[in-house]
């Protein structure tokens, strides 16, 4: 067996994502190209899975490893003869399948047996005391609930007092998109194989997975040399998109913007909308507003151009900035209608956001120029289906967003996306549950307007606000928790992402 005993990092994941249907094809291909059997596959990741979880947890001696009737069971059965072989007390559960099991994995329970192991049925009862579950049920190919002997094993799993360590993907969680149908494994600790998959990074995949690892099984050469069809990012990106200023830059070298909103009564959203974007990095930022709200915003930010929203101001606005945001506080009385109607006149590169999202979804427009924001509820009265839909696949929401209304969608939620017309998909692999309170979408709107007019595409501006964003989450996360943050808190790290030369320097 090929020797890999040394772990990829933890914390190190690939920033290539791949989707499920490609995944045998990437197995096969890369198997062939190394010259391996897809066995050889299957031992190289019980093998990882033995020395992941053999270095997480080097005290635990009592393992029960849940084999299903598949491939990932096929990985179980690999693990469980390593630990015994390796001195640890193991009991392997099973489930019967109406099918002979695949190939591969019948190799790997034949192995387990030839070693004196033995396999129980699913309604045994479990040890006494198990120290580890290793979940090895089902893997990346589930697209339903999972079955009742599945799903009472799942549901003991998690009632259990012991740690979870799932094999490539939950048991439950659904690696195409990240929904959990039915029951599903709730782990500490996910060991993924050969790509990440949409399903561990976006939907309902961080109340599951816990900390993901990753593994490529020896093809790392090999993969290297493929182009995935999606993308992930985190704070490491920003870099590329965020190079230093130069030393001699000026205010006109950083964009010129202006945000549109902030009806009676809602001056907090355009204030944070503007605000953003100053620390984005805007170079001049100019607000039209509610004329109630003129003297609250020069007040807390004198750095914001404020004026009354009128016909001039708008017309002179928009023919000043290099880049538009409207929709923050916008309300849809006529006032907002009128501005957003002056707005679909430009062709300069613009953000909708919040109440223009629900104004497009009333009388939409296709265009090429625009990043729309929405949540699942505003992308669902976009598509004019149930919010539930949108959860349910949220990569063909964002798909479908960008096919309606053209331009890019950043479809918002744990696991925000960002999507294309041209077919681009990113996934923003950041955030927290701290951001799920008001005013975050518009301090996302600001970062990502301010981000445009600093020269980067509406994909690129899009990618990187929403890893900014997030990222500066993480940060206030980290010195006060997640209950509580209010949007305002992200401005006291949002310094340190979109100069992430700091960080550099700081690591």
């Amino acid at each position: 067996m090929t020797n890999l005993n040394q772990l990829n990092n933890p914390t190190s994941l690939p920033y290539s994502v791949w989707p499920v249907e490609a995944i045998a094809q990437l197995e096969r291909e890369g198997a062939d190209a190394l010259g391996i059997a897809l066995f050889e596959l299957m031992q190289r990741a019980g093998e990882a899975t033995f020395r992941h979880v053999q270095a997480l947890y080097p005290e635990k001696k009592r393992w029960l490893i849940l084999c299903g009737h598949g491939n990932n069971g096929g990985d179980g059965f690999i693990a469980a003869r390593l630990a015994l072989s390796a001195g640890k007390e193991v009991t392997v559960i099973a489930c019967e399948g109406s099918k002979a099991l695949p190939e591969e994995a019948a190799q790997a329970r034949d192995a387990w047996l030839a070693a004196g192991g033995e396999i129980h049925a699913a309604g045994t009862p479990w040890p006494e005391q198990s120290d580890i579950i290793i979940d090895a049920l089902l893997g990346t190919g589930l697209n339903r609930a999972p079955g009742d002997q599945y799903a009472r094993l799942i549901e003991k799993a998690n009632a259990a007092s012991a740690p979870v360590f799932a094999i490539d993907i939950p048991s439950g969680l659904v690696a195409a998109n990240g929904t959990t149908p039915g029951a599903v494994i709730d782990a500490a600790h996910t060991l993924t194989f050969i790509a990440l998959k949409p399903g561990l990074l976006t939907g309902k995949a961080r109340d599951c997975v816990g900390q993901l690892h990753f593994h490529a099984l020896g093809l790392d050469a090999w993969l290297a040399g493929q182009t995935a069809p999606m993308a992930r990012y985190d704070a490491s990106a920003l870099t590329h998109w965020l190079p230093p200023r130069k030393p001699t830059s000026h205010k006109g070298d950083h964009g010129k913007l202006v945000i549109i909103g902030g009806d009676q009564g809602t001056a907090g959203a355009i204030r944070m909308a503007g605000e953003a974007a100053l620390r984005a990095g805007a170079g001049l930022v100019r607000v039209l507003t509610h004329k109630d709200n003129v003297s609250p915003l020069l007040t807390a930010r004198p750095e914001l151009m404020v004026q009354t929203l009128s016909a001039r101001a708008l017309d002179e606005a928009l023919e000043w900035a290099d880049v538009i945001v409207i929709g923050p506080g916008l309300g849809q009385r006529d006032w907002g209608k009128e501005a957003l109607e002056k707005v679909k006149k430009s062709s300069k590169p613009m953000l909708w956001d919040a109440d223009a999202l629900n104004l497009l979804a009333i009388a939409g427009d296709k265009r090429q120029n625009r990043v729309i924001t929405p949540h699942p509820g505003e992308a669902a009265r976009l598509l004019n289906v149930k919010t539930s839909e949108i959860e349910s696949d949220r990569l063909l929401a964002a798909r479908n967003l960008a096919k309606r209304y053209g331009g890019v969608v950043v479809l918002k939620g744990a696991g925000t996306l960002i999507a294309s017309e041209t077919g681009e998909m990113a996934i923003a692999d950041v955030g927290n549950a701290g951001m799920a309170t008001g005013g975050m979408g518009d301090v996302l709107s600001g970062i990502i307007g301010s981000l445009s007019g600093q020269k980067l595409s509406l994909y690129e501006a899009a990618c990187a606000g929403c890893v900014a964003h997030g990222a500066a989450a993480e940060a206030v996360s980290q010195r006060l928790g997640t209950r509580g943050m209010l949007a305002t808190d992200l401005f006291s790290e949002l310094y340190l992402f979109v100069n992430p030369e700091i960080l550099n320097r700081k690591e």
